[in-house]
């Protein structure tokens, strides 16, 4: 296990395929935690197995790819995996904050849900 800054924002993938959120090319735009190298080696992963991502906000399970981040930064792409885990209060703005929560990330062999299961779970 290790304990990473978890970020969220837009991608192009996640841009182009957010009007099809039950599509498959929305599901593989966004359900996917990238993971410095460093950290990717440090968990045992290969690309694409599955982890647990846990905050104080919740927890949802994803795919690991390796991305361009500095150890201990970890990005989910803005939807509903990331909204799974983020802090839901918006302080009056009507935006929750998609920078900087803390999350535990380990290796699981759990199945990462599709886009109508995790939101049927919520």
């Amino acid at each position: 296990m290790i304990v990473v800054e978890l970020i969220s924002g837009r991608t192009l993938d996640q841009g182009a395929t957010v009007e099809e959120k039950l599509s498959e090319e929305y599901f593989r735009a966004v359900n996917y935690v990238g993971l410095s190298e460093e950290d990717f080696k440090s968990l045992g992963l290969k690309e694409g197995d599955a982890v647990r991502v846990s905050t104080d906000f919740g927890e949802v399970v994803v795919f690991a790819k390796k991305g361009e981040l500095p150890k201990g930064m970890a990005f989910i792409p803005m939807g509903p995996y990331a909204n799974a885990v983020i802090d839901p209060a918006t302080d009056g703005t009507g935006m929750p904050q998609f920078k900087g929560v803390k999350a535990k990330i380990e290796k699981t062999d759990e199945k990462v849900k599709t886009v109508k299961e995790l939101l049927e779970a919520i």
